[in-house]
């Protein structure tokens, strides 16, 4: 645009940021404004390209502006500045902050400049207590890196105007209705995603800060500009509302406009642990990357918990003599179109706002959902399902009474279980009663983890007596149950829970339906009631323990089973082993009842654990079957048939691991954060689909699932099982002894978990393994000086495990990508 003489000039700095384009579009109205900035300023009527840290650039920028338009400048405002959140010192605070102003005066010497208006903040004073205003002769205290580079900037203007009358503005914090200063657009942020930081504050709820409206703001520097010849010389305003809002004030504005509650439930929290709290997860969290934007740190920072009772109420008296500005907004009336914004459009907000969009919120934009929508159904279908199972805490609170008086009824004689018991009586009290909260998600994991205490007490502290044993290990499972298998899930992301599909992309079948983790429940049911009742003998509330088949050592009158849970190997634990493998098979049936029909998404981690639980532990159980009579010299029934219950489930464990595998490898490939999607779960490709009961149908049907579902028995691998049988009690069956009897009952036991393993289609593949156990079964007979039959024994069942190995069987669903694995 051409620069008529006859209209002012305005040189504005930053020009190209929000605030500057703002500036911009209101006073070329009146003005001819050119903007100085890094980049273009497309609002201004002309710009130039200018770095302020460069005393080059800044000198070429002021030549130009001579010989295009003149040497008059009716005013200069001054907002270019570097800014960041995180309390650290930064070289540009001083480049650009200080050192570039300083530089832009020196420039401007040679011009005739009417006015120069630097915009400051409020923060660069001390902070006031509630009921104390703040004036432009507060004293100057400024409380981090920011603040305290706009104080020495201002002294540098003080110092080096020269000629140049000047106003300092001393701004409250900015907003409109799309925008606000990051302490109030986070705050509103944690608020609406329901943060357990939005109940948290370290600060005097009391104390708040004063705002000003990005309206208000353009109109102040306005009139600033109208009334340049009237100002003093040397001038300092502060500019903000006069109404400040506490910050409990302020939560609870927000909580109601949001989520319509009149009272926002803020929490004190002393600084001594909100400040060590802040630095963890500073720390520990790492950055997110987002697949839209930047990712980014948690925003509360240590340094912020030492201003959380700042005060900045400010006098506003002076600017409203001087020039007659009135800020027109009010913050309390303006959060709702600022909220409002926020929920016809969460992803834009969060964008305007420079806050990294939770993954609810970026599958909302991918899957074209109003995020705003899938926020509000995900709580009223939690809050629905909370009120339907509020018995479930209410039982809970009456099972925290049974445990403070528990010790006195049954007689505890072990004074460890009676502080136990009490002690976790009194946690489930009080967690319990949190727990009657919906929102109050953790609270039901404490709970879960008293639970978890009172299964393990009766271990850690060898309870002498059966009652508190059984008192322990019943109490517990039900307390975790009510807690954490009742619905609503806790833990569950929004999106998760609100969208995707039930059965995986590529697949057939639900991994995680009922039908297909109802036979792992019953067989940890088995597990579980042998492995309690090895451990009453262990903790001696039984004599002896049933045993059929085996003895023990000659000499002793023992028989096998209390053998082998009294030797050597079963007391190097710690706990009762026998009671430790109890704990595992009542987690494994919680963790079996624990989640929806698509928790293979919505709950990974859970997937994980219940699958280190059968798979590895099932291994381990292996082992210990190896070793009894290597080691021990004998077998134990019982803990043969617990193997064989650890070991079956085994194959109908792995689809739901496969699936959810593949689930975090989809999300992976498509930019998602791994850690935060398996502690939380999300979306996937697909529609969703309400759960429908499985058990509506015919019994036949429902156990024809729960045996087929994603196992088959091809009859090669069933003839394996005979032979792995065989091969692990050529003891009895051929007479052998000594090391050949080992090798045979070794291979026979890892032929049989290779067998049963790959019982399951999606790790057909694993039947390979029976190739090199049966080349070995060539070698052992002549290695350990076998007799005929039992060369001829040997080497026949290795011919039959290479050939039974080859042949892969009937496949007769799909899994996704993992097809290419099954061969």
């Amino acid at each position: 645009m051409v620069h008529s003489e006859a209209t002012p000039v305005v040189l504005i700095t930053g020009a190209s940021g929000d605030v500057g384009a703002a500036l911009c579009h209101k006073l070329k109205q009146n003005y001819f404004v050119i903007g100085l900035d890094l980049k273009p300023a497309d609002a201004a009527d002309t710009s130039y390209e200018c770095d302020f840290t460069s005393p080059d650039s800044i000198k070429l920028v002021m030549q130009n502006l001579r010989r295009d338009h003149g040497d008059n400048i009716a005013s200069v405002i001054h907002l270019a500045a570097f800014f960041d959140f995180t309390g650290e010192p930064n070289p540009l605070y001083q480049k650009l902050n200080v050192d570039g102003t300083k530089l832009l005066l020196e420039a401007l010497q040679s011009f005739t400049v009417e006015h120069f208006v630097y915009a400051s903040t409020m923060l660069v004073h001390e902070p006031a207590v509630p009921g104390i205003k703040v004036t432009e002769e507060t004293p100057l205290d400024p409380g981090w890196a920011y603040p305290d580079s706009k104080a020495n900037a201002e002294a540098v203007i003080k110092e080096a105007h020269g000629k140049i009358p000047y106003t300092i503005l001393r701004m409250a914090g900015l907003y409109d209705e799309h925008t606000a200063v990051p302490t109030l657009s986070y705050q509103i942020a944690r608020i609406y995603e329901r943060q357990f930081k939005s109940w948290l504050y370290s600060g005097d709820l009391m104390a708040g800060q004063s705002f000003l409206h990005k309206d208000d703001m353009v109109a102040l520097f306005a009139t600033l500009l109208d009334k340049r010849a009237t100002l003093p010389s040397e001038n300092i305003l502060l500019a903000g509302e006069e109404n400040v809002m506490g910050y409990q004030a302020l939560q609870n504005r927000i909580g109601q406009l949001i989520h319509g509650e009149e009272e926002w439930k803020t929490i004190e929290i002393p600084e001594f642990v909100a400040k060590p709290g802040a630095w963890l997860q500073e720390k520990s969290e790492p950055i997110v990357p987002d697949a839209i934007d930047h990712g980014e740190k948690p925003f509360i920072k240590p340094f912020m918990i030492d201003l959380s009772s700042d005060h900045y109420d400010l006098d506003i008296r002076k600017v409203k003599e001087q020039i007659g500005w009135t800020p027109k907004h009010n913050i309390y009336e303006e959060l709702e179109h600022l909220i409002g914004n926020l929920k016809a459009n969460p992803p834009k907000w969060y964008k305007a706002n420079g806050i990294t969009k939770p993954d609810w919120m970026q599958t909302s934009e991918e899957k074209h959902i109003n995020a705003n929508t899938i926020r509000e159904e995900h709580e009223e279908k939690y809050r629905q399902q909370h009120y339907q199972f509020i018995w479930a805490h209410f039982i809970n609170l009456g099972l925290a009474f049974w445990l403070l008086t528990a010790p006195f009824i049954l007689g505890y004689e072990s004074q460890m279980m009676r502080i136990s018991d009490m002690a976790s009586g009194g946690a489930l009290l009080v967690f319990g009663s949190l727990a009657l909260s919906w929102r109050m998600g953790l609270a039901r994991w404490a709970v879960g983890a008293v639970g978890l205490w009172l299964l393990s007490a009766p271990l850690v502290f060898w309870a002498p007596t059966a009652g508190a044993y059984l008192n322990g290990t019943l109490v517990g499972m039900l307390v975790i149950g009510f807690s954490v298998c009742s619905r609503p899930t806790p833990g569950v992301a929004q999106v998760a829970a609100e969208t995707g599909p039930n059965i995986p992309p590529g697949w057939e079948f639900n991994p995680s339906s009922w039908v297909q983790r109802l036979p792992i429940i019953i067989l940890a049911f088995i597990g579980f009631f042998i492995s309690r009742y090895l451990c009453a003998y262990q903790l001696g509330h039984i004599d002896a323990v049933w045993e059929p088949f085996f003895t023990g050592v000659a000499g002793n009158p023992k028989n096998g089973t209390e053998e082998i849970i009294t030797s050597s190997v079963s007391k190097a634990w710690p706990v009762p082993d026998a009671g430790l493998g109890a704990l595992t098979y009542a987690l494994e049936i919680l963790t079996g009842l624990m989640g929806s029909v698509r928790r293979w998404r919505t709950m990974p981690w859970l997937v994980m654990l219940f699958g280190f639980m059968i798979v590895p532990l099932g291994a381990v159980s292996i082992v210990f079957i190896i070793i009894q009579p290597i080691v021990l010299g004998t077998w134990c029934t019982l803990c043969l048939i617990g193997a064989a219950a650890m070991l079956i489930q085994i194959p109908y464990s792995l689809d739901e691991l496969i699936a959810t595998s593949e689930f975090l490898y989809r999300r992976k490939k498509q930019g998602r954060p791994l850690l935060r999607i398996f502690f939380t779960g999300d979306t996937d490709e697909g529609e969703r689909k309400e759960e429908e009961s499985e058990f509506k149908r015919g019994p036949i049907a429902i156990i024809k699932d729960m045996v087929g579902g994603g196992v088959t028995i091809p009859w090669n691998l069933a003839l394996c099982l005979p032979i792995g049988l065989w091969l692990m009690f050529t003891r009895l069956t051929l007479g052998s002894t000594g090391t050949l009897a080992n090798a045979d009952h070794i291979v026979g036991s890892l032929v049989l978990t290779v067998a049963i393993t790959a019982l399951a289609e999606s790790a057909r593949a694993v039947r390979f393994l029976l190739i090199p156990l049966g080349a070995a079964l060539f070698v052992t007979p002549f290695l350990y000086g076998a007799d005929l039959f039992a060369i001829v024994s040997s080497v026949l069942c290795g011919v039959l495990l290479i050939g039974l190995g080859l042949r892969k069987g009937h496949i007769s669903n799909q899994y996704g990508i993992w097809n290419k694995a099954i061969v």
